[in-house]
Protein backbone atom coordinates (compact mmCIF):
# COMPACT_ATOMS: atom_id res chain seq x y z
CA UNK A 1 0.00 0.00 0.00
CA UNK A 2 1.12 3.50 -0.71
CA UNK A 3 0.31 6.97 0.53
CA UNK A 4 -0.83 10.24 -0.73
CA UNK A 5 -2.23 13.40 0.08
CA UNK A 6 -4.08 15.57 -1.94
CA UNK A 7 -5.23 19.17 -1.78
CA UNK A 8 -8.77 20.85 -2.18
CA UNK A 9 -10.24 24.16 -1.61
CA UNK A 10 -12.95 24.14 0.36
CA UNK A 11 -14.44 26.41 -0.85
CA UNK A 12 -14.60 24.07 -4.26
CA UNK A 13 -15.07 20.71 -2.84
CA UNK A 14 -14.95 20.40 1.41
CA UNK A 15 -14.61 17.31 3.03
CA UNK A 16 -17.94 17.51 4.00
CA UNK A 17 -19.26 17.65 0.49
CA UNK A 18 -16.94 14.73 -0.36
CA UNK A 19 -18.24 12.83 1.86
CA UNK A 20 -21.82 14.03 1.36
CA UNK A 21 -21.39 12.58 -2.39
CA UNK A 22 -18.99 9.50 -1.51
CA UNK A 23 -17.10 9.48 -4.65
CA UNK A 24 -14.51 12.29 -6.01
CA UNK A 25 -13.67 11.92 -9.96
CA UNK A 26 -9.61 13.80 -9.23
CA UNK A 27 -9.53 15.29 -12.06
CA UNK A 28 -8.79 18.74 -13.66
CA UNK A 29 -5.10 18.20 -12.38
CA UNK A 30 -2.28 19.82 -14.82
CA UNK A 31 0.68 19.38 -13.32
CA UNK A 32 2.83 16.43 -14.48
CA UNK A 33 4.26 15.32 -11.38
CA UNK A 34 1.23 15.52 -9.85
CA UNK A 35 -0.40 13.40 -13.05
CA UNK A 36 2.86 11.05 -12.65
CA UNK A 37 1.71 10.34 -8.43
CA UNK A 38 -2.04 9.98 -9.56
CA UNK A 39 -0.77 7.60 -12.27
CA UNK A 40 0.93 5.95 -9.43
CA UNK A 41 -2.24 5.62 -7.35
CA UNK A 42 -3.79 2.07 -6.67
CA UNK A 43 -7.13 0.48 -5.81
CA UNK A 44 -6.50 0.65 -1.46
CA UNK A 45 -3.71 3.12 -1.54
CA UNK A 46 -4.79 5.16 1.48
CA UNK A 47 -5.45 9.15 0.89
CA UNK A 48 -4.84 12.06 3.35
CA UNK A 49 -7.19 14.85 2.16
CA UNK A 50 -6.40 18.55 2.63
CA UNK A 51 -8.31 22.11 3.05
CA UNK A 52 -6.22 23.92 0.90
CA UNK A 53 -6.18 28.15 1.41
CA UNK A 54 -8.35 28.47 3.71
CA UNK A 55 -8.28 26.56 7.05
CA UNK A 56 -4.63 24.96 5.95
CA UNK A 57 -5.21 21.38 7.48
CA UNK A 58 -5.43 17.80 6.82
CA UNK A 59 -9.08 16.64 7.35
CA UNK A 60 -10.05 12.94 6.48
CA UNK A 61 -8.96 9.89 5.23
CA UNK A 62 -10.08 8.56 1.58
CA UNK A 63 -8.74 5.82 -0.65
CA UNK A 64 -8.23 5.30 -4.19
CA UNK A 65 -11.33 3.40 -5.35
CA UNK A 66 -10.27 3.47 -9.19
CA UNK A 67 -6.57 3.97 -10.54
CA UNK A 68 -5.53 6.44 -13.34
CA UNK A 69 -7.92 6.58 -16.46
CA UNK A 70 -7.79 9.31 -18.98
CA UNK A 71 -9.01 12.41 -17.14
CA UNK A 72 -12.55 13.10 -18.68
CA UNK A 73 -12.29 17.46 -18.95
CA UNK A 74 -8.85 17.46 -21.21
CA UNK A 75 -9.10 16.80 -25.00
CA UNK A 76 -5.49 16.08 -25.42
CA UNK A 77 -5.00 12.85 -23.97
CA UNK A 78 -2.34 14.07 -21.68
CA UNK A 79 -4.05 14.16 -17.94
CA UNK A 80 -5.34 11.48 -16.06
CA UNK A 81 -7.93 11.17 -13.34
CA UNK A 82 -8.51 8.65 -10.21
CA UNK A 83 -11.57 7.93 -7.86
CA UNK A 84 -11.29 8.13 -4.44
CA UNK A 85 -13.99 7.17 -1.54
CA UNK A 86 -13.75 8.96 1.59
CA UNK A 87 -12.96 6.23 4.83
CA UNK A 88 -13.17 9.22 8.17
CA UNK A 89 -13.18 12.11 9.27
CA UNK A 90 -9.50 13.29 11.23
CA UNK A 91 -10.62 13.56 15.20
CA UNK A 92 -8.32 16.62 14.98
CA UNK A 93 -7.61 18.38 11.83
CA UNK A 94 -3.87 19.01 11.56
CA UNK A 95 -2.70 22.36 10.66
CA UNK A 96 0.05 22.96 8.12
CA UNK A 97 1.87 25.41 10.91
CA UNK A 98 1.64 22.19 13.09
CA UNK A 99 3.40 19.82 9.83
CA UNK A 100 5.94 22.59 9.32
CA UNK A 101 7.26 22.55 12.62
CA UNK A 102 7.26 18.74 13.22
CA UNK A 103 10.35 16.43 12.49
CA UNK A 104 9.17 13.69 10.84
CA UNK A 105 6.65 16.05 8.67
CA UNK A 106 8.83 18.64 7.83
CA UNK A 107 10.40 16.82 5.01
CA UNK A 108 6.93 16.20 3.12
CA UNK A 109 5.96 17.26 -0.55
CA UNK A 110 3.69 19.84 1.52
CA UNK A 111 6.37 21.72 3.49
CA UNK A 112 8.98 21.81 0.41
CA UNK A 113 6.57 22.01 -2.76
CA UNK A 114 3.54 23.81 -1.87
CA UNK A 115 2.21 24.12 -4.87
CA UNK A 116 2.08 20.19 -5.75
CA UNK A 117 -1.49 19.57 -5.31
CA UNK A 118 -1.25 15.58 -5.41
CA UNK A 119 1.84 13.97 -3.32
CA UNK A 120 3.23 10.90 -2.05
CA UNK A 121 3.71 10.20 1.83
CA UNK A 122 5.96 7.97 3.33
CA UNK A 123 3.87 5.29 5.68
CA UNK A 124 5.97 7.60 8.48
CA UNK A 125 4.53 10.66 7.84
CA UNK A 126 1.28 8.97 6.90
CA UNK A 127 0.68 7.60 10.22
CA UNK A 128 2.47 10.77 12.12
CA UNK A 129 -0.13 13.19 10.91
CA UNK A 130 -2.65 10.17 12.11
CA UNK A 131 -1.34 10.69 15.43
CA UNK A 132 -1.56 14.24 15.21
CA UNK A 133 -4.93 14.01 14.33
CA UNK A 134 -5.69 11.74 17.16
CA UNK A 135 -7.36 9.41 14.56
CA UNK A 136 -6.34 5.34 14.35
CA UNK A 137 -5.63 4.46 11.23
CA UNK A 138 -8.07 3.32 8.54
Amino acid sequence: MNYWLVKQEPEAFSWDDFVKANLAVWDGVRNYAARNNLKAMAVGDRVLYYHSVTGKCVVGIAEVSKEAYPDPTDDTGKWVAVELTPLQPLHVPVKLEDIKKDSILVETPLVRIGRLSVMPLTVEQYHRILELGQTKPA
